[in-house]
């Protein structure tokens, strides 16, 4: 599915372009964003080679993988992954996950991005199981997830090694028949 373009009320996710380098570090570039994810603050030139990377996946057949724009009054203002479970074809999972830049948040932007990665990946790519992992201290993606009907199924011990140090994720999912495209 390639060009892929989803709107929401407030929030719309469409395909990167190289034009999005400059607003993608002004996410993964900031240090209060990138806190909770599983790296450090990216340069300019690390920001370039991941859009690279992932405006050349999204041409794949089958695509595996959307890393997709996340667009609120028409700039770019976070990114949202979908990662079809590649190991395991068949199974129908996915993995979802998200950064917005920092001056977005509160504003329930980030419910949004998830429910429009939610959306994709049981309306449109006929998914059974989507999950995300996040730090044990990111209460606020804790927050988001359950909100949207994302059940909290507990904790991976010593996940990733971020900042020097071994971290911990717990992890949450939703299973297609739980979607409430209604109520979440």
């Amino acid at each position: 599915m390639y060009p892929l373009s989803i709107a929401g009320d407030g929030v719309g996710l469409r395909e990167f372009t190289a034009d999005d380098v400059d607003a993608i570090l002004a996410v993964y570039g900031d240090p209060v964003v990138v806190e909770h994810l599983s790296f450090e603050p990216r340069t300019r030139e690390q920001v370039a080679k991941t859009l690279t990377g992932v405006i050349e996946a999204a041409e794949q057949d089958p695509r595996r993988e959307y890393s997709l724009a996340a667009v609120a009054g028409g700039e770019v203002i976070g990114f949202a992954r979908l990662a079809v479970d590649a190991q395991h074809p068949g199974q129908s999972s996915g993995q979802l996950g998200f950064a917005l830049r920092a001056d977005r948040w509160g504003h329930g932007m980030g419910s949004e991005t998830v429910r429009l990665l939610l959306r994709l990946g049981f309306e449109e790519l006929g998914l059974h199981r989507l999950w995300g992992a996040r730090s044990p201290d990111n209460a606020t993606s804790a927050r988001v997830m359950t909100r949207l009907g994302m059940v909290e199924e507990g904790r991976i011990r010593g996940h990733i090694r971020v900042r020097g140090a071994w971290r911990d994720s717990v992890i949450h999912s939703i299973l297609e028949h739980e979607w409430r495209p209604e109520r979440n």
